[in-house]
Formats: C-alpha cells, sequence, structure tokens
C-alpha cells in the first residue's frame, strides 16, 4: 500500500507545521478553536489535557480562556510538539500517543481535542484512556468534521486532486479527516468506552482565505496530502491544476467557505 494508505495518512515531516500553520490555521481551525476554548473555558476546571494539539493553536485559546488552569498539551508527532511548544510556551507540552497516554488515572478535569479524533486507530481505545486519566465527574469535549462535502475547502482541494488524478486519487481527506463524520457512531463509540454523551452539536462556521491558492498551498505542503502527492510525481502541475479548480469553485481573490463540525462533550 502507498502513502494513500490509513497509516500513511498519519504522516507529518518535519517541515509541514510551518505551513499548516501559515496557511490552514487561520482559515480553518482558528474559527474552531475559538469556539472550543469558549466551551472549555465555561468548564471552569483546574487541570486541563489537550490531545492532538497540532501546532497549538486551540493551546493558546485554552490559556486565554481558561487563565487559571494548568493545560498540558500533547501531539503524537514530536515536529508538532516543538513548533506547538514555541508558539504556546504557558503549556506544559510533550509527546504522547492518545491510546496510551503517559499521566495517571484521574489526573485530569477535562480532556479537550480539536479535530484529532479522526486519526486515532482505534477510536475506543483512545476515548478509554481518556477516561481513565479524567477524574470523577470530569469531561472530555471535542469536535469532529461533518463529511466532506459540507467542507468548502476540503471539497474543493479534493475535487481539485482528483482532477488531477482521474484513477487513484489521494484518499487522504474523505477518509481521514471527513472519516468520522457520523454522530451516531461517534457517539456509540464514546459510550462504548464509558462516556454518558452530554451534548453533541452540529457547528457550521465561516472561514475566510486570502485566496484559494493559499489554502491549495497549506494542504500540498501541511498535510499528507503531500506525501501523495509526491508519490504519484509532478507536484508543480498538481498544484496548478488543484489552484485552478479550487478557483473555479471559490472565486478569485479572498474566499470565505463554510465548514460544518460536530462538537461533542461526554462525563466520564
Amino acid at each position: 500500500m502507498g502513502v494513500t494508505g490509513i497509516n500513511a495518512d498519519r504522516r507529518w515531516s518535519e517541515s509541514m507545521p510551518a505551513a499548516y500553520e501559515r496557511y490552514l490555521t487561520p482559515v480553518l481551525f482558528r474559527p474552531f478553536a475559538e469556539d472550543l476554548a469558549a466551551r472549555a473555558g465555561a468548564l471552569h476546571s483546574r487541570r486541563i489535557l489537550e490531545l492532538a494539539a497540532g501546532t497549538g493553536v486551540l493551546t493558546s485559546e485554552l490559556l486565554a480562556a481558561a487563565a487559571t488552569a494548568e493545560v498540558t498539551a500533547t501531539d503524537l508527532n514530536e515536529a508538532m510538539v516543538a513548533f506547538g511548544s514555541a508558539r504556546a510556551p504557558g503549556a506544559v507540552w510533550q509527546q504522547a500517543d492518545a491510546q496510551r497516554l503517559p499521566f495517571p488515572d484521574g489526573g485530569f478535569d477535562l480532556v479537550v481535542c480539536q479535530f484529532g479524533v479522526m486519526f486515532f486507530p482505534d477510536k475506543v481505545a483512545a476515548f478509554t484512556e481518556v477516561r481513565r486519566v479524567l477524574a470523577p465527574g470530569g469531561r472530555f469535549l471535542f469536535n469532529t468534521w461533518g463529511p466532506l462535502g459540507t467542507h468548502g475547502f476540503d471539497a474543493a482541494v479534493q475535487a481539485g486532486l482528483e482532477r488531477a488524478f482521474p484513477v487513484d486519487p489521494p484518499g487522504f481527506l474523505p477518509t481521514v479527516p471527513h472519516g468520522y463524520a457520523d454522530p451516531a457512531v461517534v457517539a456509540a463509540d464514546l459510550e462504548a468506552a464509558g462516556f454518558a454523551v452530554e451534548e453533541q452539536q452540529e457547528l457550521t462556521l465561516q472561514g475566510r482565505a486570502v485566496s484559494a491558492a493559499d489554502v491549495a498551498t497549506g494542504f500540498l505542503s501541511g498535510t499528507p496530502v503531500r506525501a501523495a502527492v509526491e508519490e504519484r510525481g509532478d507536484e508543480p502541475a498538481v498544484r496548478d491544476v488543484v489552484i485552478e479548480e479550487m478557483t473555479a469553485r471559490l472565486g478569485p481573490g479572498p474566499v470565505t467557505a463554510a465548514m460544518t463540525a460536530y462538537v461533542f462533550r461526554g462525563a466520564a
């Protein structure tokens, strides 16, 4: 299996975080980070653990929204931890696998995760670990993307990739970020891990980018899509096709698109 396989779709090279942060974070992730941090702040937790923290966009928002809390931020990828710790130094950062968390039982009041649960190979196992590290009555707060068609930017990127590769297009976007898009399945997994589902909400926010080209550059240089394209060759030509398709769909100049996600809160 090539780099389009599930394991390869989780690869993040050391050069990716900077591109991810520059081109994708402000457009795709900051709007939802502000929402999730506000929800976290309303819980008044003292000890917060963040999973799959990436470059630290949610971490920064958490530090502001829950100023008196102790925030521990983790990511499986060491390159992300290095980048995030410089971006949000107010948190304690460390590398950690969500399915084998290096923390004692009951050590946190709140666990948060922004668009990371889709990457967990065994969701129930990871959720069970989250429940283990939560104190009695603790909360697990996270979001996950809705179906690919409900995300204007991601759908446009995928359309461009399918145009560039009519046979065997890269499958990262539909199978990983948007591969956990049935809220009933997510809720069932939470319950299987011992959580009571307190909140389940569909949320659509607007993303704004300088141009479709910027978003295309972010995906082609700052995500595992990059490896899939490199494997197939002719990256400059692919980039041109993707930008052309995205511009046709989203328009020239500054672009805005709707993005749908689901927000969940589970109680331990």
